[in-house]
């Protein structure tokens, strides 16, 4: 991945969802917003204490700046399962869903900007450039360890009849292992899920562990049968790059949240 500008926003691009040629996307950073400290600038989140109305006004710098239209930029309101909201026929104005409570977003309709907001939890775009489908998803440890990504691909495949050998996955940035521990309750929730935990936790001590969340969902992906070289990671931990990204834990939950979106080119 690369950071890259189109019109004055800076954000994250896949390489990999951009060869394909039939998407814009990105991961936001912070940066070329309107929103004041502890929010600066490009604040993405409706859910924290910051202004509507500085929200509202990045959301339509964002939009803008890659064509798209406000009124059909998707999101919602998050709450870290696994629920998804399925998109399938046109319509002039999605703000309705901001309110409904899931965790991703899958539609086959051109022009429509789906995304979704984080400040650690991972970013996850999905893109089937056969049969033009794409989804983003958040998945946050509970998300995570719930099979949020699986259920995007699931969905990809049994609304849309996508192969999970064609989709394209692009996972954002997100916390890393170096500044993301978490306790027993959560090895017990991945472990509970049938998930080998141990292959992406590295022990930190009694009951302590260090979690590596891009590697868990990037490893849920290849399981539910996408190609090795068909998901990109993006090598940024969030926490670390305080210049470039808001990140709840090291700003102890006052702070932004960046998106990541995707939209199909083209007209139906």
């Amino acid at each position: 991945m690369q950071i890259k500008k189109s019109a004055k926003v800076h954000y994250v691009e896949s390489l990999l969802l951009a060869a394909a040629g039939v998407s814009v996307h990105g991961f936001s950073t912070r940066h070329e917003g309107v929103s004041r400290p502890p929010y600066n600038s490009l604040n993405l989140g409706l859910s924290t204490l910051d202004s509507s109305h500085n929200v509202e006004g990045n959301r339509s710098i964002l939009t803008r700046a890659f064509g798209a239209r406000y009124e059909k930029l998707v999101t919602v309101t998050q709450v870290h399962g696994n629920d998804l909201l399925v998109l399938d026929e046109p319509n002039e104005d999605f703000s309705h869903f901001q309110k409904l409570e899931c965790d991703g977003i899958v539609t086959n309709q051109p022009g429509v900007m789906i995304g979704v907001c984080v400040a650690d939890c991972v970013p996850v775009l999905l893109l089937d450039p056969n049969k033009r489908v794409i989804a983003a998803l958040h998945a946050g440890w509970k998300g995570t360890a719930e099979g949020i990504v699986r259920k995007g691909v699931e969905a990809m495949v049994g609304f849309f009849g996508s192969e999970p050998g064609a989709i394209l996955a692009a996972i954002g940035p997100a916390i890393g292992p170096c500044c993301y521990q978490v306790d027993t309750p959560v090895a017990e929730a991945f472990r509970k899920a049938g998930t080998q935990f141990e292959s992406f936790a590295q022990a930190a001590g009694p009951g302590k562990w260090q979690l590596d969340l891009v590697e868990a969902n990037r490893n849920q992906l290849l399981r539910a049968g996408l190609e090795e070289g068909h998901v990109e990671t993006s090598g940024f931990c969030v926490s670390c790059e305080k210049d470039l990204f808001f990140s709840y834990r090291r700003d102890n939950g006052e702070t932004g949240r960046q998106m990541g979106f995707i939209m199909l080119q083209g007209k139906k």
